[in-house]
């Protein structure tokens, strides 16, 4: 459940359990405790077409060029927090794509802080040529 208006069935969330990577001795090597967590955003079901494109739109190099998000959880040493933890953050991903950013408008420094970047490069300018070789 990502929030009231969107619920993702589980037969759209592929996860399977993987090795860790990482310091842990023996048992790092024997027990399959990191999660990866594949959902393929385009044939999602469950999201708006404009939650989609803006997870589509989104500039995350765990979503692939196919449109399948990939998330590998491994921060916990068994595999339930690591599953947990791995469905929270695709839940908190897509909580992040509902939101609607009003789009930025464009305005004009004024013209008190245009002079006083000009005279900050001024007296820097000065400051630097103090610094030089003292001419004769």
């Amino acid at each position: 459940r990502v929030n009231e208006d969107i619920t993702i069935p589980a037969d759209e969330i592929d996860v399977s359990a993987i090795r860790a990577q990482g310091a842990g001795g023996q048992n790092v090597n024997k027990v399959s405790t990191a999660i990866h967590l594949r959902f393929d955003i385009r044939a999602s079901t469950a999201l708006p077409d404009e939650v989609k494109a803006r997870l589509l739109a989104l500039r995350d190099q765990r979503i692939s060029k196919d449109g399948v998000l990939v998330i590998k959880a491994q921060r916990f040493r068994s595999q339930d927090e690591n599953r947990d933890d791995a469905l929270q953050r695709l839940a908190e991903l897509i909580r992040d794509a509902t939101v609607v950013r009003k789009p930025r408008r464009k305005t004009k420094p004024s013209r008190r802080v245009r002079e006083k970047r000009l005279d900050e490069k001024t007296r820097r300018g000065k400051l630097k040529q103090l610094r030089g070789k003292p001419v004769d």
